[in-house]
């Protein structure tokens, strides 16, 4: 009797302790520039937006000037480039948590 006692009381600790796996969110690499300049996306000036799955969507939580002068020669108005991030899309925009500018491939 007492090992089923105890059982059940052990047991008990580990349901109450258990805790949610969260899935963490998954990086994507997407494709990222101005959505005025690069992805003809209507807006009111330089905008950073992204790609994903052929659709372009602004960014929310970065701006096009944390990155570096966006009209630079490989600035986000003049090249596409490709970004690692961490988000979901929310109504229209994409709302970022991590975004980390990859380097630009060498052309051979």
């Amino acid at each position: 009797m007492k090992k089923i006692i105890t059982s059940i009381f052990l047991f008990s600790i580990l349901i109450a302790t258990a805790q949610d796996k969260k899935e963490k969110p998954k990086t994507q690499i997407v494709d990222a520039a101005c959505g005025q300049c690069q992805f003809g996306m209507k807006g009111n000036g330089c905008e950073l937006a992204v790609r994903i799955d052929g659709k372009s969507y602004f960014i929310d939580g970065t701006s096009i000037d944390s990155h570096g002068d966006a009209h630079a020669d490989d600035g986000f108005c003049a090249a596409i480039r490709k970004a690692a991030v961490v988000g979901e899309i929310k109504d229209t925009r994409f709302v970022v948590s991590e975004f980390k500018l990859l380097p630009e491939e060498k052309k051979k």
